[in-house]
């Protein structure tokens, strides 16, 4: 299993300290990032925490998710590897 989390369904004033606070009880944070809007700066509502040992990484997961924070329900699941979302050709080629 992974120790990086996935956490949607967060309040969009939760900051990565309070997101990191969130998960200390759980055991040792390594990283805790809230995900925001390249153009506007606010949050996306979602985020990732990696957790040291996978054990915590599990404890944390059922310890918070389907739990309540500000009124939003938070999802808290195993992270997938990102996908490669490489720009590829488009645009419109002139053909003779």
């Amino acid at each position: 299993m992974n120790k990086k989390l996935y956490v949607g369904g967060l309040p969009y004033s939760v900051t990565d300290e309070q997101l990191s606070e969130l998960f200390e009880p759980h055991g040792t944070v390594e990283s805790a990032k809230v995900i925001t809007d390249r153009y506007t700066d606010r949050s996306r509502g979602f985020g990732f925490v990696e957790m040291s040992t996978q054990a915590e990484a599990e404890a944390a997961i059922q310890a918070l998710n389907g739990t309540e924070l500000e009124g939003r329900s938070l999802t808290v699941n195993v992270s997938k590897p990102r996908e490669d979302h490489s720009r590829g050709g488009g645009g419109s080629r002139n053909r003779w």
